[in-house]
């Protein structure tokens, strides 16, 4: 895989697939952008969230690259990056607040070099608690988390934000219980659109192009217009 570049806050967005590293609130963040196809660009841009630090979880996990496919497949442009303390992103792992921060920074510099583009986030498990947290104080047009850690995480201490908000959730999930999902989601209001993978692990193994479809059916309907209408 090739190094991450040192780069001190790009000033533009990149124009091609790519990865740097920005400076952060504990260090260099590691990040991985790519752009769709020129005849398919919207004007909006996803960051995503990767699973936990301290279990194995980067943004080379495989449900964050389907993420970033389908989104990417729909005309986003899209970021990954990892969390302080993974890769060579530096720092040490702080149980979602630094966390919290690393996304703020990697937004603020999606802001300034996007700054015409809807900001979508997306998290899977772990990195969708850091999204949810996330959105509750940025400008989002559309929230996407997958296999929400309800009952690991504060979950029950955050509200809808003010975007649309889609939690897709498998519902042979070992690790995150449908049943707290469920539950957690009927005490959201307004609640967001839930989709139920049936057959489907935490991983979602031997799901995941099944995912990549659902995915772009559940936020089709909020994508933003092309620039050429």
């Amino acid at each position: 895989m090739t190094e991450a570049r040192t780069v001190e806050q790009p000033g533009e967005f990149p124009a091609e697939r790519g990865e740097f590293l920005l400076r952060g609130p504990a260090g260099l963040i590691e990040c991985a952008v790519d752009v769709p196809e020129a005849e398919d660009a919207r004007p909006a841009t996803i960051i995503i969230c990767h699973p936990h630090p301290q279990h194995a979880g980067t943004m080379h996990n495989k449900v964050v690259t389907i993420l970033e496919r389908s989104m990417r497949e729909l005309g986003l442009n899209t970021v990954r990056f990892n969390f302080r303390g993974v890769g060579q992103s530096e720092g040490e792992f702080d149980d979602g607040y630094g966390e919290t921060d690393d996304l703020f920074a990697v937004a603020e510099w999606v802001r300034r070099t996007r700054p015409h583009d809807a900001l979508w986030l997306g998290g899977f498990s772990f990195g969708a608690y850091i999204a949810t947290r996330a959105a509750l104080n940025l400008d989002v047009g559309q929230l996407i988390t997958i296999a929400p850690p309800v009952g690991r995480y504060p979950f029950e201490g955050l509200h809808h934000p003010e975007c649309p908000w889609l939690v897709v959730q498998g519902d042979e999930d070992e690790l995150v219980s449908i049943e707290a999902v469920l539950s957690w989601v009927d005490t959201l209001d307004p609640p967001p659109d839930l989709l139920v993978m049936k057959g489907a692990d935490h991983l979602f193994h031997r799901r995941i192009m099944d995912l990549r479809g659902l995915l772009k059916n559940g936020v089709r309907d909020q994508l933003p217009d092309s620039p050429a209408g």
